[in-house]
């Protein structure tokens, strides 16, 4: 009887205009970013090079280990200090919280984006390999216009559905004060005492994305499977 709604609606501009455009902003980069590390750490994995190999199953199996809420911690503290050190700059660098989560995110998520490359990478023929030596195509050349076109057509629906995780990971962020969606939504409610209309608010909001989202990668991967 007592909840106030219209809390939510006049502060819009802020939840909305710049608290989901900074968790949508992450989203995306994170996963453009995540995808390209991702798939060079399967094409590390999957090679011959035991060096090369092993370097990436550490990485994965190490990251993919940890908590992440902790990795977020650990970059949002450390990155400061290795930009110094990398720069030689003498101490600690400021580098911003969005710059920050996005290299944590894009660090953390690479590990899962590589078992899902390396699963479409293995997914494709052997013999489609094959053929491309046997025409004369190096390493890289097999990889870049056999292979790999396949493995993302192939991996597809699983890669949207790990971007809509990441979608709801971005909330985390909230616990080293960014103004992400769940954090201006939190700021509200704490500023006003309306907590439960916002995080309602905010829960429908990540409910109705996801669900969206996640409808339209199953009409996807319909689609995809009747074309093959």
């Amino acid at each position: 009887m007592h909840f106030n709604f219209e809390i939510v609606l006049r502060t819009l501009p802020y939840t909305i205009g710049t608290g989901m455009v900074f968790t949508i902003k992450l989203t995306v980069l994170a996963t453009i970013l995540a995808v390209a590390l991702g798939t060079l750490l399967a094409m590390m994995r999957l090679s011959s090079n035991w060096l090369l190999s092993t370097v990436a199953a550490g990485y994965v199996n190490f990251l993919r280990s940890l908590p992440f809420i902790l990795i977020i911690f650990w970059f949002y503290f450390l990155v400061p200090y290795f930009v110094g050190w990398i720069t030689d700059a003498g101490g600690p660098v400021a580098v911003g919280g969005f710059t920050s989560a996005l290299i944590t995110f894009t660090l953390f998520e690479a590990a899962y984006f590589c078992e899902i490359m390396r699963a479409g990478i293995q997914s494709v023929s052997i013999g489609q390999i094959g053929a491309g030596y046997a025409l004369g195509l190096n390493y890289w050349q097999v990889m870049g216009h056999v292979v790999l076109p396949q493995a993302f057509r192939n991996m597809t629906p699983v890669l949207l559905t790990q971007m809509i995780v990441l979608f709801q990971d971005t909330s985390l962020v909230y616990v080293l004060s960014l103004t992400d969606f769940l954090g201006a939504a939190n700021n509200v409610g704490q500023r006003d005492g309306r907590l439960v209309e916002m995080f309602i608010f905010a829960a429908v909001v990540y409910f109705v994305m996801s669900y969206v989202a996640s409808l339209s990668v199953r009409a996807l991967e319909r689609r995809m499977t009747i074309i093959r």
